[in-house]
């Protein structure tokens, strides 16, 4: 089994708390707004780290982030874009997938500082479909939260989104 921490909006601070619910984590999502290479030295000292851009960040990451990013992890194919509208699916296709790339099993987002998971029909054609809230500056009464999901030979085992004080405010 495979943990996966999923964060989003740090902007350039990453709550000590943040980084401690992170560290049973195997492997780390960041979907943007991260605002300074130093958060993702940090994250990297728990696991390694995908990252995307967020609209509040700048070229300075290397190659190694941009907008988009496709990562396979225990066999789970991820999609991860800062903006909802970036990484949604539609009939006509995504501007984050190319023709003819396998859809996403999950569908990670960032940008709007409001956790959300969704399964099932909402998160067509992914099987879950989430934004981890913020680190920063949060945007809804569930405060600061961060997400986690299991995942194993393909499978989504489990999700939550929970808070920086562990207590789990959504799951799937």
């Amino acid at each position: 089994m495979t943990r996966i921490g999923i964060i989003s909006d740090t902007h350039g601070s990453l709550d000590p708390r943040a980084y401690a619910a992170l560290a049973d984590c195997d492997h780390i999502i960041h979907a943007g707004d991260i605002c300074g290479p130093a958060i993702l030295r940090e994250l990297e000292t728990l696991a390694p780290v995908t990252a995307v851009l967020g609209n509040n960040d700048f070229d300075e990451y290397g190659s190694a982030v941009s907008h988009f990013a496709h990562p396979v992890i225990d066999g789970v194919r991820f999609l991860v874009g800062h903006k909802p509208g970036d990484v949604r699916i539609s009939f006509s296709g995504s501007a984050a997938l190319a023709p003819g790339d396998p859809i996403p099993d999950v569908i990670v987002h960032g940008h709007t500082h409001v956790p959300e998971l969704k399964t099932g029909p909402d998160a067509r054609p992914a099987s879950v479909y989430l934004c981890p809230g913020a680190v920063f500056r949060p945007r809804s009464d569930f405060g600061r939260t961060i997400a986690k999901m299991d995942v194993e030979d393909g499978r989504i085992l489990h999700t939550t989104i929970e808070n920086l004080d562990g207590k789990v405010l959504l799951e799937a």
